[in-house]
């Protein structure tokens, strides 16, 4: 496999056995003269492959080309675009030797003999040392270690080597927060892949442009880079680091094969951090993650940028917390920090923005050995991860509330008791809530499996009867996935169900029933009143108790976060504390520079029974 050169310091730190094929393959190319790359990308449910080298003239040509065209077609193109690469590497010559020097006053020198016209370049394909038939299609004719001759030029054609789709360091990085590049790897994967960090050798100064405003400056050249020692994909800066910028040299690979590598620097230094935060006491009891008996998990609403960057919430809702720390890329830092500093087994997450789970949550969490899933609601969504030494995902059964009330004969019976009353069912319908459930199995006993359950409910202080009508249909949605699709298995219950202890929804789950004078089927006003009656058949307990509060605003604050856990087959190892009353009002309220959410999350460790 041809690499470029250099790419050798790159790859240090490889597990030995692709050390020794690196070494291996380095001397047969030695051996055998150095040669040019021809990148070919070619994949079955595409039309067209593309084919991508440098010419001598050092322009870069990628091509696209139908797989079912002959190879004839492609090399005659080639040809072409050579030639043309070759007259303008002429021309650019011709030029040069043209150009008046210094000392001839601008006098022209005569005209020299006109180059002669150059020919088209011969054109072949070989594989195995005998040249590829023209008439062979494309998608047969480019494999992999085949050599492209054009003209004087040889080219080693890689065939699908591992390639970066897409690499991306995030915009604000913080002394103290790990760093997680967003990666895309295409025929490879990023736990194959080669990482090494660098940072400057000292901060880079501004300086104003020469006759141009003061407010306009440029960024003086860099003055070099040192290796950090850290070659893993995620890295965390130290204070030593604050004021540099930082530079990731990465080789995508699949573990055996690797492709050519790319470097990206930071566009900002690292900037100092916000000290200490609300959940830096709360990772001293999450140091390590937990063996095979115990389940970690998180449950944590952690504040939709969509909601965040608002004027209302900066000046309504939040206008205590500082422009600044609303920003997602301040948030991210503290939120991945706080996540992959909990090393949770579950992790169940609302108002999540569908890029901040593509962009932030998956390459953060990845990193740290943990898979995710993702549903929209609307505007955001829930994401469920889970820790893949441990679990597997089965099978996902998510809905909405709406349309499942609407067209799942499972919910037959509750619809016929909310369409005695119009008002309500039209507001029920009118919500947009929904539920995830995935159902994972153990990987290191498959006859365990567990349904996991996160719901982000109704958010309106007088919207109790719909919260209780989305309960119900939560539960027995839940109740057909544990008992009717995979009979037995055990449920944890996560989400932010906008409901104190003292609401109906809470003594619904708890208790297993909820009568049909309870207040909250008038919670707003008689117009929407619908009694009934609603039981469920689960023995269900939060886990983590009833907190005096998991969100904490200007102008609220109250317990509506729950794990709630199946008591017949899980049981509680241990809550891990809430931040201190202190922790929490250090600035005001939540969120906070300290703080990325108006909730906080909830962690304990369950043990199957």
């Amino acid at each position: 496999m041809w690499r470029l050169p250099g790419a050798r310091a790159a790859l240090r730190g490889v597990r030995t056995a692709v050390e020794r094929h690196s070494r291996a393959e380095a001397a047969t190319e030695t051996a055998a003269g150095a040669m040019e790359r021809a990148v070919v990308r070619c994949v079955p449910s595409e039309p067209k492959l593309s084919l991508s080298f440098a010419l001598a003239d050092g322009s870069h040509k990628n091509m696209q080309r139908d797989q079912s065209e002959p190879l004839g077609r492609a090399l005659n193109r080639i040809a072409t675009n050579a030639l043309k690469g070759h007259a303008k590497a002429a021309a650019v010559k011709k030029s040069k030797k043209n150009r008046p020097n210094a000392s001839g006053g601008g006098a022209c020198a005569g005209p020299g003999p006109e180059p002669a016209a150059a020919s088209e370049p011969v054109v072949k394909l070989y594989y195995r040392e005998e040249a590829v038939a023209e008439d062979v299609l494309n998608v047969d004719a480019w494999q992999d270690g085949a050599v492209l001759q054009i003209g004087d030029v040889k080219y080693k054609v890689e065939r699908n080597p591992p390639a970066f789709t897409e690499l991306q360091l995030p915009r604000y990085i913080m002394a103290g927060f790990p760093v997680c590049p967003k990666l895309g790897v295409e025929f490879g994967d990023p736990t194959g892949s080669l990482f090494r960090w660098y940072k400057e050798t000292k901060p880079r100064t501004a300086e104003p442009e020469s006759g141009g405003p003061s407010s306009l400056s440029r960024t003086s050249p860099s003055h070099g880079w040192t290796e950090t020692g850290v070659d893993e994909r995620v890295y965390t800066p130290s204070n030593g680091d604050i004021g540099l910028r930082l530079k990731l040299h990465c080789t995508p690979g699949n573990g055996q094969r690797f492709g050519p590598s790319r470097e990206l620097e930071s566009v900002c230094p690292v900037e100092a951090g916000p000290g200490t935060c609300t959940f830096d006491h709360r990772h001293l009891y999450t140091k390590k993650v937990t063996d095979d008996s115990l389940i970690r998990t998180v449950s944590y609403n952690i504040l939709a940028d969509t909601y965040a960057q608002t004027e209302f919430s900066r000046t309504v809702l939040y206008p205590y917390c500082a422009p600044y720390a609303l920003e997602l890329d301040y948030r991210q830092n503290l939120i991945q920090k706080e996540l992959t500093g909990y090393n949770a087994d579950l992790i169940c997450l609302q108002e999540v923005d569908r890029n901040v789970f593509t962009d932030s949550l998956v390459p953060a969490l990845e990193a740290f050995g943990l898979e995710g899933v993702f549903r929209i609601k609307q505007h955001e969504g829930l994401a469920t991860f889970y820790r893949k030494s441990k679990f597997s995902l089965l099978s996902q059964h998510d809905i909405a509330f709406h349309e499942a009330l609407q067209s799942d004969p499972l919910h037959k019976e509750l619809l016929e008791k909310l369409v005695l009353y119009p008002s309500a069912q039209e507001r029920v319908f009118q919500r947009s809530s929904v539920l995830q459930v995935s159902v994972l199995q153990s990987t290191k006993d498959s006859s365990k499996k567990i349904c996991v359950a996160n719901t982000h409910l109704y958010w309106h202080p007088k919207g109790g009867y719909i919260r209780l009508i989305q309960m119900a249909v939560a539960l027995a949605h839940i109740r057909h996935v544990s008992c009717d699709l995979y009979p037995g298995i055990p449920v944890i219950f996560c989400g932010d169900f906008n409901s104190t202890p003292s609401t109906g929804m809470y003594h619904f789950v708890i208790n297993g029933n909820i009568p049909e004078d309870h207040e909250d089927w008038t919670s707003n006003g008689e117009e929407e009143r619908c009694n009934m009656s609603l039981t469920h058949f689960f023995k269900l307990k939060s886990a983590c108790g009833e907190p005096a509060y998991t969100n904490y605003v200007g102008g609220f604050h109250g317990c509506l976060d729950y794990v709630f856990i199946d008591l017949n087959a899980l049981e509680v190892e241990q809550v891990i504390p809430l931040p201190s009353h202190e922790e929490v009002t250090t600035h005001q309220a939540l969120p906070s520079v300290s703080h990325p959410s108006d909730h906080i999350a909830l962690v304990c460790d369950l043990k199957w029974k």
